[in-house]
């Protein structure tokens, strides 16, 4: 059975023009409309963006658009053939159809065999419809992204053009005779909509793909970011580390050897020198002392205690020299001297330094070198500084830097002082041979030198 035009010319031109050509901008219109809708709400990946309003406002829009073309399709055929025979079996399938399609979005959107019953089931009810009334034959916009959204490419592709032939055999039907736009016309909105829909299907592809690198990329960049800050982190604790150890072995353990020195020698001489072993418990007493300050000193912001008690490097190379002079009791004679104006002060670091070479240079020349005297000399140049320590000790062969301190436990006195050197980008020299006494020198420059406070 089909569906009967009236006789009248009016009639049939207003029956030929309403699905026709006129109308395929406007389906094409509803096809990319649906088309957008339609990827968004029931692709595989839906469910991801499930919370996006965008992609909610355009399945209502999809949804929307099916149900105006199934309504308008129902009240033209109701207005065109009122009172046929056939128009409650046209209204009952029109009520399957739309219940059918609501179905749609319970039923899920993977293509499993229960989607693939509804989809066939719909599109069956659709046909029967069509070979009824050709008048709905634009109802299978919708249907075209539907197949797409489920099928297998091939069999999505096989559907649509299943559906574009009933398409073009309905409005052949409602046409007075051949018309080649009827024929072209729905082919091309099918490959437009098709073509689109595949466009889009592969843009969220790759948009899905580009943030899952992009994911990866920034997790990799987090990593590596944790990574470098635990690696800085090790390396500042073990710079912190050797730092402290070249402070402490400079200042407190110096003081404590020179106090065993002294003690032991108080005890041997206690009952044959009494007066001798007082010196000897006094000068200890006196380093005991200057250890607290630096231990103090250590409390608060490790800084020489000499340089905290005001008047700069010399005046603590000074304080130092006669200190070391004073505890010798007159076995060893420390004199200082300063040649040159600094042209600004010196940095924090560079004091420190050049003083705890000073501490460590001498502390060697009282325990080791049987010297009589020595000398602390303090030239500014324009460029750099340069600290001497001087005596006339009994020398030793100099060895290429790291021999002696990967044999022996003890002297770590050159390797601390070569390190605080290297520190600040100077240079460290020692020269000595037997009987002829020592010489360290530590140069330091100070155009590329920089007081971290």
């Amino acid at each position: 059975m089909v569906e009967h035009r009236s006789g009248s010319p009016d009639a049939e031109a207003a029956e030929a023009e309403a699905p026709g050509a006129a109308d395929a901008p406007g389906v094409a219109g509803s096809t990319a409309e649906a088309g957008a809708a339609g990827t968004a709400e029931s692709d595989p990946d839906a469910q991801v963006a499930g919370a996006d309003p965008d992609a909610r406002w355009l399945a209502l829009l999809m949804h929307a658009a099916f149900f105006l073309l199934l309504g308008a399709s129902l009240t033209r055929f109701l207005m065109r053939h009122p009172g046929e025979a056939r128009t409650p079996w046209i209204i009952a399938l029109s009520i399957t159809l739309a219940v059918l399609y609501l179905l749609g979005p319970v039923l899920g959107s993977r293509p499993t065999p229960r989607r693939l019953t509804w989809l066939g089931v719909l599109v069956v009810v659709w046909m029967v419809l069509v070979v009824l009334a050709p008048s709905f034959a634009w109802c299978a916009v919708p249907l075209f992204y539907t197949g797409l959204r489920i099928l297998p490419p091939r069999a999505a592709l096989a559907l649509v053009a299943l559906l574009t032939v009933f398409v073009v055999a309905a409005q052949l039907r409602l046409a007075d005779g051949f018309d080649p736009n009827l024929v072209l016309a729905p082919p091309a909105v099918a490959a437009v909509a098709t073509a689109v829909f595949v466009h889009m299907q592969r843009q969220a592809v790759r948009q899905r793909e580009l943030a899952a690198r992009q994911g990866e990329l920034i997790d990799d960049l987090l990593r590596t970011r944790r990574e470098l800050a635990a690696t800085e982190r090790r390396e500042g604790t073990l710079a912190e580390r050797q730092r402290l150890s070249m402070e402490i072995h400079d200042t407190l353990a110096q003081g404590l050897s020179s106090q065993q020195m002294l003690l032991q020698a108080a005890d041997r001489t206690w009952s044959a020198d009494p007066d001798a072993a007082r010196r000897h418990v006094r000068t200890a007493t006196g380093i005991a002392e200057r250890n607290l300050a630096e231990a103090r000193r250590f409390v608060h912001d490790l800084a020489p205690a000499d340089l905290a008690e005001g008047g700069g490097l010399e005046a603590a190379l000074h304080a130092l020299a006669a200190r070391e002079s004073a505890q010798a009791a007159g076995a060893l004679t420390v004199h200082c001297h300063v040649e040159g104006t600094p042209h600004a002060p010196l940095p924090d670091r560079v004091q420190s330094a050049l003083l705890r070479i000073a501490q460590g240079a001498l502390a060697n020349v009282r325990e080791h070198s049987g010297a009589t005297a020595a000398g602390l000399t303090l030239t500014h140049l324009d460029d750099r500084v340069v600290l001497d320590i001087g005596d006339n000790g009994r020398g030793f062969t100099a060895e290429p830097e790291g021999v002696r301190g990967a044999r022996t436990v003890r002297g770590h006195g050159l390797p601390a002082m070569r390190a605080r050197v290297r520190q600040l980008g100077g240079t460290l020299t020692v020269e000595s041979a037997p009987g002829e006494g020592t010489v360290l020198s530590a140069e330091v420059p100070l155009t590329t030198t920089e007081d971290p406070t």
